[in-house]
């Protein structure tokens, strides 16, 4: 990884110091991930989440307006799957991102990073919770979820997702709107393969894609924060059917 790549990198901007410490600290807690004996535990919890939100957003995951958009945000952004390569590229091409990209991009990237760092910690924590409990992550139901996410040391944290999934989606969407963005993208696919950097390419386009297609991001992104901030207080209060919500908060 490029670890050295980061720290040598001369940043000027409040912005690039934001994204240089963010990536830092994604770089550092991604080795110690890599090395974690419950690893694989943490893939199981992430995919039962996203399968988790996909339920409790099911009118907006089946809504042509919004399908992309969701499948983007669970599959990319948060990412149960490895990224390991695309997160690789993002610590390598750090130096040109500093110099080339604009302030405002950087915060969005900076966004990104630690909205990516946040998930894949609170996941860890689950894990390690489970099992504390003797609880296999292949057996997890919602009542073993809710038990270990009450006993959570990092609510604030779980907070902060939830307003960094709000801040990144309306600035993405401000981008995407820009054609000029689809253009370079479209025109810098074969310079992102020679520099082997395809996959951060494609990361890139299929959020510019989901975006585009979708009509209102706002009314995606409110609805979205309303309703999991409705299931964190259901969780901690110990509500019954934490994930059930009235149709239209």
């Amino acid at each position: 990884m490029y670890r050295e790549r980061l720290v040598n990198t001369d940043v000027r901007s409040e912005s690039a110091r934001r994204l240089q410490r963010l990536l830092l600290d994604y770089h550092d807690f991604r080795l110690y991930k890599a090395g974690h004996r419950l690893l694989s535990s943490t893939f199981t919890v992430a995919n039962w989440q996203a399968e988790r939100l996909k339920s409790t957003h099911q009118d907006l995951y089946q809504h042509p307006g919004y399908h992309a958009g969701l499948e983007f945000l669970l599959t990319d952004l948060y990412a149960p799957a490895s990224m390991t390569r695309r997160d690789d590229n993002i610590d390598r091409v750090f130096p040109k991102m500093v110099k080339w990209l604009p302030d405002h991009l950087l915060e969005t990237l900076a966004g990104l990073v630690e909205l990516n760092l946040i998930t894949q910690q609170l996941d860890l924590e689950l894990v390690e919770l489970l099992d504390q409990r003797d609880i296999p992550a292949t057996l997890i139901t919602a009542e073993h979820y809710c038990e270990v996410y009450r006993a959570s040391q990092m609510l604030e944290q779980r907070r902060k997702q939830v307003v960094l999934v709000a801040d990144v989606g309306q600035q993405l969407d401000r981008y995407v709107r820009n054609r000029t963005l689809g253009w370079l993208l479209s025109m810098s696919r074969t310079p992102a393969e020679m520099a082997d950097l395809s996959d951060l390419h494609n990361f890139l386009h299929r959020g510019y894609s989901a975006f585009r297609k979708m009509d209102n991001v706002d009314l995606l992104i409110n609805r979205l924060v309303t309703r999991e901030q409705q299931v964190m207080d259901n969780i901690l209060s110990g509500h019954p059917e934490p994930f059930v919500l009235p149709g239209d908060l």
